[in-house]
């Protein structure tokens, strides 16, 4: 177990990173067509794990139908994701599309339900609808329901979610770290497919271009899937995946102090809403066997 100060200095770390994302990314389509940017990060970050976890030799997949499956996963947990928050980064601010793509957790809840018959708890369907009513008040905001950049960030979010779904009926079969490796490098390399057949792809190569390339690929890939992966190892998982509400908190905030974005009131009661579902969709209590589990 961490001490507390270790815990919460690496929990805001971890989600911090996701957050930047949105911003820097955003940042970048200022020199890297949006699906060329995404591409290369999640190739070379693939590349840089899949270096890693060869040289400490961990499991494999064997056989063509277990790398079929990571090739799946890559399509929704990569492609279908982080494609479309690429692209919603044209149209919206960073801090709506963060807060579009981590409404995930609430869509796992129904898909779950309705697709493998899982039972949740009541305190997550209140999660859920908690988290749907702060997403119609932040289409309520600024947001058009209409709007390209909307429906990818949406879009991103149901992909998260099928991805999610499909990780907890495959994911114990595999090494985590040759899983994750491998779906990135997948999934990066269809972006960059999708990036010569879907887009005139252009990139400018400055100093500025070459460290938001980087960033993305090592510390808001790599670094922050190392931390959260050491996480989820120390700690109970269900307490560690509570604290993913933060992730879009710090998406709103870096959209604000990198991109001088502007913060409706709206936005903000929104989003208060869509943390407190995805804390209760994510709340594990202490509780007897015979309750039911997500």
């Amino acid at each position: 177990m961490l001490n507390k100060i270790l815990f919460a200095l690496l929990v805001v770390t971890t989600t911090g990173l996701m957050g930047s994302s949105f911003a820097v990314g955003k940042i970048g389509l200022n020199y890297i067509s949006p699906l060329l940017l995404v591409g290369i990060r999640f190739t070379l970050a693939g590349l840089l794990m899949a270096l890693i976890v060869l040289l400490l030799k961990r499991n494999h997949p064997r056989g063509l139908t277990e790398w079929l499956k990571i090739g799946v996963v890559g399509i929704f947990q990569t492609t279908l994701v982080m494609g479309p928050i690429f692209l919603s980064l044209r149209t919206i601010t960073a801090g709506e599309s963060s807060i579009l793509t981590f409404t995930n957790p609430l869509i796992v809840v129904i898909f779950g339900t309705f697709f493998m018959g899982m039972k949740y708890r009541w305190i997550q369907w209140l999660g859920v609808l908690a988290g749907f009513l702060g997403v119609f008040i932040t289409l309520g905001a600024s947001l058009d329901i209409q709007e390209s950049g909307t429906l990818l960030g949406l879009l991103s979010a149901v992909s998260w979610a099928i991805a999610t779904l499909v990780l907890k009926k495959w994911g114990s079969s595999f090494d985590t770290w040759v899983l994750t490796a491998y779906q990135m490098l997948f999934g990066g390399i269809l972006l960059l497919l999708g990036s010569v057949l879907l887009e005139q792809a252009h990139i400018v190569f400055t100093p500025v271009s070459i460290f938001i390339i980087v960033w993305l690929a090592v510390m808001a890939s790599i670094v922050q899937f190392a931390i959260w992966f050491f996480l989820l190892k120390k700690e109970d998982p269900g307490k560690v995946s509570a604290f993913l509400f933060l992730a879009p908190l710090f998406g709103v905030v870096f959209g604000w102090f990198l991109l001088n974005e502007q913060l409706h009131i709206s936005t903000l009661v929104g989003g208060v809403l869509i943390l407190a579902g995805i804390f209760l969709v994510n709340y594990s209590p202490k509780r007897n066997k015979n309750d039911s589990i997500s």
